[in-house]
C-alpha cells in the first residue's frame, strides 16, 4: 500500500458550496422562457403607455409647457398617477372608506364600500364566457368572430323562456332559461360551422354576417313580437323572478351566481379540451386537419361541434347578462363583450385559466374606468386604447423580448392556427 492509501481520510461536515450566481441566472433564464412572462410584461407596457396617454390628454400639461417644460412633465406624472389611483379605487374600493365603514358597523355603508370589488367580478362574468368561446375556437383552428351575435341570440332565447313560462319553481326556471341561452348561441354557431364543413366557406366571413343578422333580428323582435306592452321603448317584457340568477347580497351589490357558474364552465372546458378524447380530437383537427383526417378523425363532425360549443359559451354570456342583471332584452345590452373577447383570449393564451385571469383584469379595468371618467375627467376610451396596446404586444412578442432583453424561447411559442380561405 502507498503512503496515501495508509493515511486515513479526514471526515468533514463541510457542505459543497452552492454557486448562488449560477442558480439565480438559471432562475431568471427559466422565467424568461416562461409563457407567462410575455402577457405580464405586455400588461405592464400597456399600463405605462396608458399613463403617457393620460398625461398627453391633460390640459395642464400644454398650458404650462411654454412656461416650464419640467413643470409640464410633473403635471403629466401627477395626472397619470391620479388617474390610476382613481381607476383602481373605483375597481377595488378605497381602503380608507372600507376601514371607516367597518368601524361604523353600518351594514349598508359596508356594502357600499366593498361594492366596487363585487362590481368588478360582475363585469368579468360575460368576459369569462365570451373569452372561453373565442379560445375554444382558436384551439380548434377556427376564428369565431361571431361571438357578439351568438351572445345576442343567447339573450333572446333566455329572455323568451324567462317571461313566457310562468309558475315554474326557481330551481327549474333559471337553469331552463340559462340553458336556452346556450342553445340559442349554439344554433348561431352551428350554421357557420356547417357551412365551413360542407362548402369550405370561411368562418370569419360567415360569423360576421351572422352578427348583423342577429342585431337586426333583435331590433325586429323588440318592435313587434317581443315588445313590452305599454312601453314606447324597444324593450322586452321583464322576466319572471323565478328565472333570475340568485344574488348573494342586498343592494347595491349585484354579485350573483353567474360568477360561480362561469368558473365551473371554465373548469369544464379545461377538462373537455385536455382530459377527454373529444377534446383531443378537436385540438388535433385545429393543429393539423390533414394529419387528423389521415388518423381517421371526422373533420366535418369536429368542425361543426367546435363552432356549436363555441356559440353555446357565447350564448351563456348573453343569458348571464339578462338573467343576472338587466332582466329584460334591449338593443344595446352588450357593450361589445364578443369583440373584446378576442383580445382577452389572446392575452390568456387560449387557456381556460388564462382566460379567467384575463377576464378579471378586463372586468377590473372596465369598472374602474367609469369612476376614472366621472371623478378624474379622463375619457373612458383610454381603457380601450390600453387594451389595444396590450393586444399589440401579445401579438408581437418580439417587441417585448427586445425591450426587456429576453432570450428567445427554446421551443416555439404556441400560436393561433386558423385555417386558410376555403381550407378544410
Amino acid at each position: 500500500m502507498t503512503d496515501a492509501e495508509k493515511t486515513p481520510k479526514k471526515e468533514t461536515n463541510e457542505k459543497p458550496k452552492v454557486d448562488v450566481k449560477s442558480k439565480v441566472g438559471i432562475f431568471f433564464e427559466e422565467v424568461s422562457q416562461s409563457s407567462l412572462i410575455i402577457p405580464i410584461l405586455a400588461i405592464i407596457c400597456g399600463l405605462l403607455l396608458g399613463g403617457v396617454l393620460i398625461a398627453l390628454s391633460t390640459e395642464e400639461v400644454y398650458s404650462t409647457f411654454a412656461e416650464s417644460p419640467l413643470q409640464a412633465i410633473g403635471n403629466g406624472f401627477k395626472a397619470a398617477w391620479e388617474g390610476y389611483v382613481t381607476l383602481f379605487t373605483g375597481a377595488l374600493g378605497s381602503p380608507a372608506r372600507i376601514s371607516e365603514a367597518i368601524e361604523s358597523g353600518d351594514p349598508r355603508e359596508i356594502r357600499r364600500a366593498i361594492n366596487p370589488v363585487f362590481e368588478s367580478l360582475v363585469k368579468s362574468i360575460p368576459y369569462i364566457f365570451a373569452g372561453l368561446a373565442v379560445s375554444l375556437g382558436f384551439r380548434t383552428g377556427l376564428f369565431n368572430i361571431g361571438v357578439e351575435g351568438q351572445l345576442f341570440m343567447g339573450g333572446i332565447f333566455s329572455v323568451w323562456v324567462g317571461y313566457t313560462f310562468k309558475g315554474l319553481p326557481a330551481y327549474i326556471h333559471f337553469p331552463f332559461a340559462f340553458l336556452a341561452g346556450a342553445l340559442g348561441g349554439a344554433l348561431w354557431g352551428f350554421i357557420p360551422g356547417l357551412l365551413k364543413a360542407l362548402t369550405g366557406g370561411h368562418e370569419v366571413i360567415n360569423t360576421i354576417m351572422m352578427n348583423y343578422v342577429a342585431f337586426r333580428l333583435t331590433e325586429w323582435l323588440l318592435r313587434i313580437p317581443m315588445k313590452r306592452e305599454g312601453s314606447t321603448n324597444p324593450l322586452s317584457p321583464i322576466i319572471e323572478e323565478s328565472a333570475e340568477l340568485p344574488r348573494f347580497f342586498e343592494p347595491p351589490i349585484r354579485f350573483h351566481t353567474g360568477f360561480f357558474i362561469a368558473l365551473g364552465i371554465a373548469a369544464l372546458v379545461y377538462w373537455f379540451l385536455f382530459k377527454t378524447k373529444w377534446g383531443f380530437e378537436l385540438r388535433t383537427v385545429g393543429a393539423n386537419p390533414h394529419a387528423a383526417r389521415y388518423a381517421g378523425m371526422n373533420i366535418l363532425k369536429n368542425t361543426v361541434l367546435a363552432m356549436s360549443l363555441s356559440g353555446a359559451l357565447a350564448g351563456m354570456a348573453g343569458a348571464n347578462e339578462l338573467l343576472g342583471l338587466n332582466h329584460h332584452l334591449s338593443q344595446s345590452f352588450s357593450p361589445g363583450y364578443g369583440f373584446d373577447a378576442i383580445a382577452l383570449a389572446l392575452l390568456g393564451r387560449n387557456h381556460p385559466v388564462g382566460v379567467v385571469l384575463s377576464a378579471l383584469l378586463f372586468g377590473t379595468l372596465r369598472t374602474g374606468a367609469t369612476r376614472m371618467q366621472a371623478v378624474a375627467g379622463i375619457p373612458i376610451d383610454i381603457i380601450s386604447v390600453m387594451q389595444a396596446m396590450i393586444l399589440a404586444f401579445i401579438a408581437a412578442p418580439a417587441i417585448i423580448r427586445t425591450i426587456f432583453r429576453l432570450k428567445e424561447p427554446k421551443e416555439e411559442e404556441p400560436g393561433v392556427r386558423v385555417s386558410g380561405w376555403g381550407g378544410s
